[in-house]
């Protein structure tokens, strides 16, 4: 039995092969069972998010894992192959830890993915799964993270446009978990700014967009709401962060509307930002008392200033990971050895045994205790030490010669 990763991720496949390979939660422990009982895997984990569907597994194999991802999504193997990630042994435990650590994440650093990664151990361990080597990995992967998380600025230091909204607007509001946020578009920038304010939790999303359908499958994945762009006024004072981002060769918001939307407000603040060239909000909107308006150039600035910082905290998070997958191979390796040593140890006992049996039989008859321990001493030393003296003796040349310095290590023999 080996160790692997088998997935796909938001890297490596489109959203439309992601969400036809993604796992529902109720069903998630039925698709372990299904695993575990009918591929021949010995221990499966699944990490299924809307960025990625994963499946940790201990095997002999990848391929029965590989067709049955597909088969359980009713697709052909050739349907997600190009898209698939296979990882063994050391490459999957170092994507463990930098999963765990948010280091794979859309949102780099993100802390979401953790509280996904442990979801996913809990629902293997519900579902008898969960062995020894999968548990020990997802214990090792969360004491990296929190390492990671503690010993560098990893998410600190917003490194995207996107990032740096969230941080801009966490300086205006005490807690994001109570404000309304507004998205204007349903492009890959607003997808990704999305994915950046979802994981802080907010009160309520909502996604406006020109046509209405597109809206609502952004919506669906991060459980907002959906409204159509030309409704924009009637909503547009319910929220307290706005963030655009379209295709428009005009302004979207104009400074009459956003002063409707304060009046409605009761003057309490708007941050908005403006992510479209040409913009989505008139330059004049900025000048209204209540509205903190940062454009593509202001956020610029912040990315830039910060690219080095986020560069040195990466790299230390890289260093404390290559640590901890050298001493989780390590362990792997010495797990190995267990069946040896275990043979070993039972053939020792064996022989234990067999001269103690004799030894009491000796003694049953009236011999001399101490001819019968020096017997029993000289009869267990005979049998512990034949095997290797019967392998030197048989070996020649650089057998012999490999053989006896790794019978003078075992025994510790000094030169």
């Amino acid at each position: 039995m080996t160790l692997y990763a088998l997935g796909l991720n938001h890297l490596t496949a489109p959203l439309e092969i992601r969400e036809r390979v993604a796992f529902a939660a109720h069903a998630l422990e039925g698709a372990l069972g299904d695993l575990v009982r009918g591929r021949g895997a010995k221990e499966a984990a699944i990490l299924s998010t809307c960025n990625r569907t994963e499946v940790y597994l201990s095997a002999l194999e990848t391929e029965p894992a590989t067709a049955w991802l597909a088969e359980y999504h009713k697709l052909r193997p050739d349907d997600i192959s190009p898209y698939l990630y296979m990882l063994p042994r050391e490459q999957a435990v170092r994507h463990a830890f930098r999963v765990a650590s948010g280091l794979d994440s859309m949102v780099l650093g993100e802390p979401q993915i953790l509280g996904q990664l442990k979801e996913a151990v809990r629902v293997a361990e519900s579902a008898g799964t969960l062995g020894t080597v999968l548990h020990k990995l997802f214990q090792r992967s969360f004491a990296v993270a929190k390492e990671v998380r503690s010993t560098t600025e990893l998410g600190v230091h917003s490194v995207s446009m996107a990032a740096a909204s969230v941080k801009l607007a966490a300086r205006i509001f005490s807690s994001l978990t109570e404000q309304r946020v507004l998205f204007i578009g349903a492009g890959e920038m607003i997808e990704l700014c999305l994915t950046h304010f979802a994981a802080q939790n907010p009160a309520r999303i909502t996604v406006a967009n020109r046509t209405l359908e597109r809206g609502r499958a952004l919506a669906h994945r991060f459980n907002a709401h959906a409204v159509e762009l030309r409704t924009l006024p009637e909503h547009l004072h319910e929220h307290d962060i706005v963030v655009s981002c379209t295709a428009s060769s005009l302004p979207i918001l104009g400074k009459g509307l956003v002063e409707r939307a304060l009046k409605a407000r009761r003057r309490r603040p708007i941050f908005m930002v403006d992510l479209a060239v040409p913009r989505d909000i008139e330059r004049e909107v900025a000048d209204l008392d209540d509205v903190f308006l940062y454009t593509v150039d202001n956020l610029q600035q912040i990315v830039e200033g910060n690219l080095d910082a986020r560069r040195s905290a990466v790299e230390q998070a890289e260093a404390i990971i290559e640590t901890q997958v050298g001493q989780f191979m390590h362990w792997m390796a010495a797990r190995e050895a267990v069946p040896l040593i275990r043979a070993l140890r039972e053939q020792a006992e064996q022989a234990r045994r067999h001269e103690v049996e004799r030894a009491l039989r000796l003694l049953h008859r009236g011999e001399d205790p101490q001819k019968v321990l020096e017997a029993l001493s000289q009869g267990l030393t005979n049998k512990l030490l034949h095997a290797p003296t019967q392998a030197l003796n048989e070996a020649s040349g650089e057998e012999r010669r490999a053989l006896g310095e790794t019978i003078a290590r075992l025994f510790r023999f000094r030169s």
